[in-house]
Order: C-alpha cells, then structure tokens, then sequence
C-alpha cells in the first residue's frame, strides 16, 4: 500500500507490533527501518530493557523511526506511560536517506495509532532522557 508522495509501504508487522506494545505492552520499543520501499521492524526491545538499551539500538549514522513506552510517575505520585514517536536523523547520515524519511514520517505515523508525543532527534543530546522526561509530563 504505497503512498504516491513517499512511494513507501508500511508492512502489517509494523502495525501489529505497535498494537501489540500500545495494548499488552510486549515490548519496550521497536525500531523500524525503511527497507525497499517499505517500512519494516528493525528491532524490538523486550518489557525490561532500559532507554539505555533504545539508545545502543539506533544506529549512529543511519535515520530510522522508532517508538518507545516510556514509563514514569507524576508529582502526584501516578504511575504513567506515553508512547514516544522518534524520527532518528543523525547530521552524519546521507542526505538522500533523510529527504527520504522525511517525505514518509507522516505517512507512516498515521498507520500507528496512539502515538502520544513525537520527537525529532539529530543527535543523542536531542533525545535525552532528561528531553523525554519533561516532554512526557
């Protein structure tokens, strides 16, 4: 089902399985990569991984999509959780892959329902654990 603007498909795996970390929580993140003209799942990272483990799992000169549960408690003492969208588009990958994940990011977040809070990270400092706590509350 490819979208005549990004030309990109998003396959039913990556659907699934954000269903599948938004309803039953089987997961902690999932890293998606756009792969012949389609969007796949890259890596999935199970319930006790850490933001730490996120982070090792984007590459450092490659873009990528990813979504990551991000739980925390409120100063109300509520224990919460939002679903991070991340567009990852490090200054040192190639300018051909970030027009093109660029031209498909709204695309392919329409097809992922429940996204509560988006990012756009350049570099690691962009995206923060300190960056996501403040833009979670």
């Amino acid at each position: 089902m490819a979208n005549a603007a990004s030309g990109m498909a998003v396959t039913d795996e990556c659907k699934l399985k954000f269903q599948e970390l938004k309803a039953k929580r089987n997961y902690r993140f999932i890293v998606f990569k756009i792969e012949n003209f389609e969007v796949v799942v890259e890596k999935l990272g199970s319930p006790d991984e850490t933001y730490e483990d996120f982070n090792a799992a984007l590459p450092a000169n490659e873009c990528r999509y990813a979504v990551f549960d991000f739980d925390f408690t409120t100063d109300e003492n509520c224990q919460k959780s939002k679903i991070f969208f991340i567009a990852w588009s490090p200054d040192t990958s190639k300018v051909r892959e970030k027009m093109v994940y660029a031209s498909s990011k709204d695309r392919f977040k329409r097809e992922l329902d429940g996204i509560q809070v988006e990012l756009q990270a350049t570099d690691p400092s962009e995206m923060s654990i300190d960056i996501i706590k403040s833009r979670a509350i």
